[in-house]
């Protein structure tokens, strides 16, 4: 019994450790750093000063009394939302592919998806740059077609469209890859049935590959919406000044006003949003997964 028992610890033990350590640990910091007062030169105040503990709800008053932020939320959902739909619409495909074609090349298609994580993210965040510049030869290409049609030129780079463009790139691999893991176990014999019961290609796909992939789905999702909620890199490089999502208003909160109390609590208000997230991702699967 004893050696069980230690055998569990082992096991069990060092994840443990390292989840507290590294995670629960950090996350209280923050939970009590937001519920203090920023110092005179930034920073933290002091904790006790004065003989009286010195807490205090402002940063959460601040927070639900300016819209602002509520609005920077929104936007952050929103374009994490729009980066999601887009690489499902993106990696479906791609994933069908690799499991259709034969099992010599399906490594090599894998290597191809991973391929761009060999090189360095802020080298091929600013390849977008060269891309999406406004003497490149995309943009040129897209404005002759823009002015051919009547209207004005348009402006890629630091915009809108260049962030979703980045946010795509970046994250495309991780739905990729969860939906190829799905789609691989599929029973092919079930397309079959469905096929001689007089089901067509759409209704194949739709009432059986469909339903059996959305495991894949929530998962790839998952994989991309919450990273890109926090993303800041992308947005500050590709994107404009009125391209500001919560990663970003996080960083400059640390970093350049050094309000530590109201960025940890705009990062614990970012963690309460991604844990929801994650639970109705993990629910979404089980279910689909119970129907399966």
């Amino acid at each position: 019994m004893n050696r069980e028992r230690i055998t569990r610890w082992l096991v069990s033990g060092p994840p443990f450790v390292f989840m507290v350590v590294f995670f629960v640990l950090p996350a209280l910091i923050m939970v009590v750093a937001s519920f203090r007062f920023p110092g005179e030169h930034g920073g933290l105040a002091p904790m006790f000063e004065n003989g009286t503990w010195q807490f205090t709800l402002e940063t959460y008053q601040f927070f639900f009394s300016d819209f602002i932020y509520t609005e920077i939320f929104l936007k952050s959902f929103l374009i994490a939302g729009l980066t999601t739909v887009i690489c499902i619409a993106m990696a479906y495909p791609v994933a069908l592919l690799i499991t259709r074609v034969p099992k010599r090349f399906r490594d090599v298609m894998i290597l191809l998806v991973v391929l761009p994580f060999a090189s360095n993210f802020l080298i091929r965040v600013y390849a977008w740059m060269i891309i999406l510049g406004p003497q490149s030869a995309f943009s040129i290409a897209i404005n002759s077609v823009v002015t051919a049609f009547g209207f004005e030129p348009v402006t890629l780079l630091f915009s809108p469209f260049a962030v979703i463009v980045g946010m795509v790139y970046v994250h495309l691999p991780f739905m990729v890859l969860p939906l190829y893991t799905n789609l691989e176990k599929h029973d092919p014999i079930l397309l079959d049935a469905a096929q001689d019961l007089g089901a067509n290609a759409w209704k194949r796909f739709w009432k059986v590959t469909w339903p059996l992939s959305l495991p894949g789905v929530y998962a790839g999702s998952a994989l991309v919406f919450i990273p890109v909620l926090g993303m800041f890199a992308v947005p500050d490089i590709l994107g404009g000044t009125g391209d500001i999502l919560i990663g970003n208003l996080i960083k400059e909160q640390f970093l350049g006003t050094r309000d530590w109390p109201f960025g940890s609590m705009l990062s614990i208000m970012l963690t309460l949003a991604v844990l929801a997230i994650a639970a109705l991702a993990m629910r979404f699967s089980r279910k689909s997964l119970s129907y399966a």
